[in-house]
Parts: C-alpha cells; structure tokens; sequence
C-alpha cells in the first residue's frame, strides 16, 4: 500500500535555480508509462540549458535495466522497482546497486468504452476477466458483459481485452496485484504503450483495458474499483495519496551512482531539477501525482544531494 505520509501537498518543494557550466548529453533509456513525463523533464531541462544534447528512450520498463548496466543510459525510468536478478547483473559489473529514486506516484487505471453502463469493478471481478489462473477468487472466467450483471443490449456482447506487453512495468504490477500473480489469458490484446491501450479502448465498445490513469482520454469511462465487493474508490489524487485506491504504486528513475564518488554534474542537475518545484509540476501536467518537499529531500540524499 501507499503511505499517505510522505505525498502531502507538494508546498514545501524549492524551485530549480540554474548553475554554470552544465553541458553534455543526457540520455535515458526505460518505462512507457514515464514516457511523457520524462520528455517534459528533458525539454525543460534543455530550454534551461540550451547546449545539452538530450534523448528519451521509452519501450518499457525492462529496458532500463541492461542500458544502465551496460552504460548506454544515464537514467532509467520504471513503473516498477528492480527484479533481483537485474539488481545483480548490475551489481556484477560495476560492484555496487543501482539507486533507486521514487520520483512520482502513478494509479493503473481499468478503462471500458464511454457508452458501457457498469459501475465499477472488484479484483474477482477483474480476476475473471484478464486471468487465466483465476487466483484472485473468481470462479470461472468472464467472457461477456451479462456476467457482470450489464443490462440486456449490453448482455449480448462478449468482452475484448487489451493491456501492455511483458516488457512493461504496468503489466507486471497489474499482473502481481489485480490477479493475485496470475497469468494473463492468451487473448489479451497486448499493446506496445499505455497511450494505445486507452485509445484501443475508446475504439471498440465492447472493450475493457489496464493503463495508466493519466492517459484517460474522452472516449473512454475510467472505472472505480474495490478490492473485494462492491465498495468501488474513484482513482482520485485523493484516493491515490491515503491509500485507499487499490492500484497505486510509485515511479522511479535509477541512476548508477558510485557510493564513493560524486554524480556527474548534469546528472546532479537534472536529479535536482526533477525533485524541483519546477520538476514536480511537470508531473502533475503529465497527470501523475507529485511528492513533497520533505519527501523529495528523503530522495535526494540517496545519491549526496543536499
């Protein structure tokens, strides 16, 4: 579960002041989902400091990882944290762990069509729908809207599904938490970003997909949800910082940093400018929820910046 705590309104963030003599390339390589916050990062951080060569690299989450061991990457944007196994392919080549930096808070969202008259769903529900274990409670598998109690018209139609690929962090973290680690069913239309998902939703009526809530378009009706009944909590910034919203989870962004020597100083400045006011309101235009002052400084002091 999310902690409250540490994403009280972002008041106490200090704004960015630019430093002389930042120059070079800037490269990050990882998550679909940071996509778009990580190239407003980078185009401001740019119009800040016109002679930085910046590039954004965004195929999914499992991408992050090798490109920072292997140096191709200076940031590694995920929606999940780091598996054991690539904490140590990372850790064989350069000897230490990569630092992890929880940058913002994302909610998953499960998007139907604008037109479908449900009004919400629960993790059995959602079990029945996507899995093909079915380990999260449902007796048997949902292939059509009348077994989720729709009305007649809405009864008659079977149910498409779409999500993210394997690649993804939003797959995984779907897959661990809304499906009790179940496998997906095999007819789960796997899409290549969370933005095609919500848009494959918003095109077929009888459809229903798993996506970040920031990529709600009008076509589509983002559902409340419940763990168990049919108590549903709307993915409201509200919701999402007490908790109360079942589908919630941080973002990072990890960087190699050598626990003996300091960040080069365009990682450094871009790190503070992320942690920034400036930074921070760049994440909630991208439609995520932002963190504190307090907060940001707890994430700043992991790779020496006071």
């Amino acid at each position: 579960m999310i902690c409250s705590a540490p994403f009280a309104q972002a008041k106490f963030l200090t704004d960015y002041q630019k430093v002389p003599g930042i120059s070079g390339s800037l490269t990050s390589v990882g998550s679909d989902t940071l996509a778009g916050m990580t190239t407003l990062w980078v185009e401001e951080f740019k119009h800040l400091y016109p002679s930085i060569n910046g590039q954004v690299q965004a195929s999914g989450s499992s991408t992050a990882p090798p490109a920072l061991t292997e140096g191709t990457a200076q940031f590694g944007p995920m929606s999940r944290p780091m598996k054991h196994r690539e904490i140590e392919a990372f850790e064989r080549e350069h000897g230490y762990k990569p630092t992890a930096l929880r940058v913002a808070i994302d909610a998953i969202g499960v998007f139907v069509h604008r037109d479908n008259p449900i009004k919400g769903l629960n993790f059995k529900q959602l079990d029945g729908l996507f899995s093909a274990t079915l380990r999260c409670g449902a007796v048997k598998p949902i292939e059509h809207w009348s077994q989720l109690g729709v009305d007649l018209e809405w009864a008659k139609r079977s149910v498409q599904l779409f999500g993210r690929n394997s690649v993804s962090g939003t797959y995984g973290y779907f897959k661990q938490n809304a499906l009790c680690g179940g496998d997906f069913k095999a007819n789960v239309n796997e899409q290549p970003g969370s933005a095609s998902v919500v848009q494959s939703v918003a095109s077929s009526i009888n459809s229903i997909g798993y996506s970040g809530v920031g990529y709600k378009v009008t076509g589509v009706k983002l559902l409340p949800i419940a763990k168990q009944g049919n108590q549903y909590v709307k993915p409201t910034r509200k919701h999402i910082l007490s908790g109360e919203y079942p589908l919630a989870r941080y973002l990072y962004v990890y960087v190699n940093k050598h626990p003996n020597q300091p960040l080069t100083p365009i990682q450094r400045e871009f790190i503070r400018f992320i942690f920034s006011n400036q930074g921070q309101a760049l994440v909630e235009k991208d439609g995520y929820v932002s963190v504190s002052g307090d907060f940001a400084q707890q994430e700043l002091s992991k790779v020496g910046i006071e």
